[in-house]
């Protein structure tokens, strides 16, 4: 589309189900930060696996069509509304947006805003946003790994799997990853052996690899897998579960396959023997909007600290012009990267 005028904004909009060349570009008048706003100059945002369900109509609680995908991002302050900070004009931070992160300028809540460290590349920190803070909490609060425990990550090629395989390791544990063949090499120069997740004796060489169980297993497959996942457990093991990405492309209700795995891990956590079973909702908690932003700001600010030391990898799988947004999409449901497609407006 060119260069965007001076006082407007591109963004994507997501007008229905559509394949990924249906997503539209669309320039409307900039808008203004209201009271307690900023408008953020977006310098990168990413395509996660919720863009790949939204644009199915499948991720749980999406708004209504048609709207602006863009589950976080960062970027620079260009403005603040009343009663704003104006020494945030020019810094850098990252935001959790869950929706209108796809634009070239965003206009966001200043309480939402977390630092970046000065000299990170902002691609690089955009793949640690939702990522970082999904894998953080589940395996700090959630599963609460500790150093010599083993834990099981399942698409440890991916955005997240890639993030929790690099965390656990530097919180001491051993960590097994699941990928398909093509991305082993990158599971192991993480840190992790690699298992192929469509092996049928899967469980069984996880098995010989932690034969009396593992201390954690992070699922974001959901379906008939889950079982196993929950059987590879040893004594005091806990599944966090935080995806149904196994019916991603299946028609039918998006809320069901949710609540069909909310119930079996419900009882699966309130059988006796001390192992837990919980699914992960990065939104939990929002409603005491200070401690959520309170948390997520720690936990993200623990992430970010860890990236500039060069403790974390950032995995970058491409780095995609926003004009270009249907190729990104594209790549990043092919199944062949590993790490997160970022969008470069």
């Amino acid at each position: 589309m060119g260069d965007v005028p001076t006082g407007q904004v591109l963004e994507v909009v997501l007008p229905g189900v559509v394949e990924p060349d249906g997503l539209v570009l669309r320039r409307r008048a900039r808008p203004a930060p209201g009271p307690g706003q900023a408008l953020v100059r977006v310098e990168a945002t990413g395509v996660s696996f919720a863009e790949q369900q939204m644009r199915r109509a499948k991720y749980y609680d999406q708004p209504p069509f048609s709207f602006v995908p863009g589950y976080d991002l960062v970027g620079t302050v260009a403005e603040v509304g009343p009663g704003v900070d104006a020494g945030l004009v020019g810094g850098r931070f990252a935001a959790l947006t869950k929706t209108g992160g796809w634009a070239d300028h965003a206009v966001v809540e200043a309480a939402d805003l977390v630092p970046v460290p000065a000299g990170v590349d902002p691609a690089e920190a955009e793949t640690f946003v939702v990522n970082g803070i999904t894998a953080w909490q589940m395996l700090h609060g959630v599963a609460r790994v500790a150093e010599g425990q083993t834990v099981l990550v399942h698409g440890a090629n991916g955005g997240v799997g890639s993030t929790l395989v690099q965390l656990a390791r530097l919180a001491g544990a051993r960590v097994i990853g699941t990928a398909s063949p093509r991305h082993h090499e990158a599971v192991r120069e993480l840190g992790a052996p690699p298992l192929d997740y469509r092996d049928p004796d899967l469980t069984a060489k996880v098995r010989e690899l932690a034969p009396d169980g593992v201390d954690a297993v992070f699922d974001h497959v959901g379906g008939p897998g889950i079982v196993d996942s929950w059987r590879l457990l040893g004594p005091r093991g806990a599944l966090v579960a935080y995806g149904t990405a196994s019916t991603r492309d299946e028609e039918g209700s998006s809320r069901l396959p949710v609540l069909k795995l909310f119930a079996r891990l419900l009882l699966w956590d309130a059988l006796p023997g001390g192992r837990t079973a919980k699914f992960f909702n990065i939104w939990a908690g929002k409603r005491d909007a200070a401690r959520f932003r309170a948390r997520l700001g720690h936990d993200l600010g623990a992430v970010f600290a860890l990236l500039a030391e060069g403790k974390l990898r950032p995995q970058v799988a491409a780095r995609v012009p926003l004009e270009r947004v249907a190729e990104a999409v594209a790549l990043a449901e092919s199944g062949t990267v590993t790490g997160k497609v970022v969008l470069v407006p």
